[in-house]
């Protein structure tokens, strides 16, 4: 009873693995063999890059005094024009206290000149004065009044500098820096802080031996942040060298790589970068041939009998196509002139 039992299990097995079979062969039917052959795919290489800064940008002192106030801090995103510190002197306050007291008295000798002018004038009208008196009091008045022309002037540099006191960001974008506190002496030209500005790209330093292989306008694939697993590679964001320096520093090829989406990264942080390094010669094919059995990588080829036979490959990096698709490339278990069928 059990023999027959498991005959016929066997039987039933049998059936609809030849049912299978049958269906795999009409849908290999319907969709034409693709032939493998060889192509040349860019030899990607992986390296580190590091995120910087178009532009630094540094907001510095424009008069002398003491950090009075000081509104930013590292990290903080700014504008161009806001103030990001208040430079203060006490002597200025006190200079403009002078000023003010030569201005009065300034005031004091304009009025005084200009009675006396009108004085000299009505005794010249009356024949009671000579003209030369006239012409005495006449620069009397036209002296103190330059005086106090010169004293109001000299009181607006002063607050002039008081206005400069306030240190501006000479354009937008985030604070990397900011070397002082509040408290801090500081003079002219000393910077209060540091300013990240025009975006910001990768900077890649590589062996020299890169150097004949790139130019401006190769892809670069940028990797997940932090760590990033070599098979991950066809999920990368892709950007395009944009300069290539024509000098070498310490054996090494710098180049700067624009890639969107920066703008939330570390100035300085290091990201794992593939580029190419040359062309090299492989077998890829499409994604949808390649299918997964016990943790194997399998592809159904066609034999010329008209038989398929599923054969075991190794999988190397996913090559994207241009219209969106994916390729893989194949280490082994396959040569050219193969034909493959939709398993």
């Amino acid at each position: 009873m059990t023999s027959s039992a498991g005959l016929a299990s066997a039987l039933a097995a049998l059936v609809l693995s030849a049912a299978a079979m049958a269906h795999a062969e009409e849908r290999d039917q319907g969709s034409p063999p693709f032939l493998i052959s060889v192509t040349e795919v860019d030899d990607l290489k992986s390296v580190y890059a590091a995120v910087r800064s178009r532009d630094l940008i540094h907001a510095r002192v424009r008069t002398p005094g003491t950090v009075a106030s000081l509104r930013v801090d590292e990290g903080d995103a700014v504008q161009e024009g806001q103030v990001l510190a208040l430079v203060a002197d006490p002597k200025i306050a006190l200079k403009i206290e002078a000023i003010d007291a030569r201005i009065v008295a300034a005031s004091s000798r304009v009025e005084t000149s200009r009675v006396e002018l009108e004085r000299a004038k009505t005794l010249l009208a009356q024949r009671v004065s000579p003209q030369s008196r006239v012409d005495q009091a006449q620069t009397a008045y036209d002296v103190a009044v330059n005086d106090l022309r010169a004293a109001q002037a000299e009181r607006s540099v002063a607050e002039t500098e008081i206005e400069e006191g306030e240190v501006l960001a000479p354009t937008a974008g985030r604070v990397l820096k900011v070397p002082v506190t509040e408290g801090s002496v500081v003079l002219p030209g000393e910077s209060v802080a540091t300013i990240a500005a025009g975006g910001y790209l990768l900077r890649l330093e590589l062996p020299e031996r890169y150097a004949r292989f790139m130019k401006a306008g190769d892809a670069v694939h940028l990797g997940a942040r932090g760590l990033a697993l070599p098979e991950a590679a066809a999920a990368l964001t892709e950007g395009r060298i944009a300069q290539v320096y024509p000098e070498l520093e310490n054996g090494r090829v710098v180049a700067d790589a624009d890639v969107a989406d920066l703008g939330d990264y570390f100035v300085g942080e290091r990201v794992l970068v593939w580029i190419s390094a040359g062309k090299r010669r492989a077998y890829v094919v499409p994604r949808s041939f390649v299918f997964r059995r016990f943790g194997i990588d399998f592809v159904r080829l066609a034999g010329d009998n008209g038989g398929v036979t599923d054969a075991v490959v190794q999988t190397g990096r996913a090559v994207p196509r241009p219209d969106g698709r994916e390729d893989v490339e194949i280490l082994a278990g396959v040569n050219a002139g193969d034909r493959l069928v939709q398993p």
